[in-house]
């Protein structure tokens, strides 16, 4: 009877401290907290509204410039430009590091490159790729994918490379051909840590899309935010950075939706 009685008892699991668990409220929480406090030290005139303007200025400057169309317009070329560079720079970045985690030649070759241009700063070039591609979206394009490219090798080589070993002697011992212990076990052991290079990387596309559209765009939300500040519409100008914001959650969300798909066998 009394081994009947724990039959489908449920066994808490010892790391429980460790387990994963959704608190979406607390974030919740603590942005709204964040925000009172943003607008207790304005209306109390902690924060002049010249240098830091309240989250209700924000927000009303907010509505105007989307009413306007320059917002969305702003903002539709900016998603233009990021998506782009991040796609192209993923996906080379990728086959380049999965490729030197696989293979000795690539490997011999890429990593002393990519070594040696990774610390370059990718908006440095942006004269040069302005020369080679014009002063079009073709210059702000390849500045993110360039940016990209290198967090993203380096992350493919290494998630890669730190797949256990024994795994892959395990699927050798079992003559499994070389493809399927590649598609079967090193690409979804590495995926993981594949998944959060891309979080990286799309940090660093946002990062180099505002430089390169401050620095040679009309349109964008870079070189709106820069007019902004040179006019000290700060108002607008944090409306700007909030955009930003959104738009940098939007893609943890995505990326989030991702890695929940592609990682389920965890």
């Amino acid at each position: 009877m009394a081994e009947q009685s724990t039959v489908g008892t449920r066994i808490p699991f010892r790391g429980g401290g460790f387990e994963p668990g959704a608190r979406r409220w607390a974030s919740w929480l603590a942005f709204a907290a964040i925000i009172a406090a943003w607008q207790a030290a304005s209306s109390s005139g902690l924060l002049p509204a010249l240098f830091m303007p309240s989250p209700w200025q924000v927000a009303r400057a907010f509505g105007e410039l989307w009413r306007s169309g320059r917002l969305p317009g702003d903002l539709g070329a900016s998603l233009y430009r990021v998506l782009w560079g991040w796609l192209l720079g993923t996906a080379a970045g990728l086959v380049a590091g999965v490729a030197m985690g696989i293979w000795t030649t690539p490997r011999a070759i890429g990593i002393p490159i990519v070594s040696a241009l990774f610390p370059i700063p990718k908006i440095a070039l942006l004269p040069l790729l302005i020369l080679w591609f014009g002063i079009g979206e073709p210059s702000k394009i390849a500045t993110i994918a360039l940016g990209v490219f290198f967090p993203t090798a380096i992350t493919g080589y290494s998630a890669v490379d730190s797949v256990p070993r024994n795994l892959i002697r395990m699927a050798q011992s079992f003559n499994l051909p070389r493809r399927e212990i590649i598609r079967k076990i090193l690409l979804p052991g590495a995926m993981p840590a594949i998944l959060a290079g891309f979080r990286i990387s799309s940090s660093i596309a946002l990062i180099l899309l505002v430089a390169a559209e401050m620095i040679g765009a009309e349109h964008g939300v870079g070189a709106f935010i820069l007019q902004a500040g040179n006019l000290m519409q700060t108002d607008q100008l944090v409306a700007g950075v909030v955009v930003l914001s959104l738009l940098g959650l939007a893609i943890g969300y995505l990326l989030g939706r991702l890695e929940r798909a592609l990682l389920r066998w965890r």
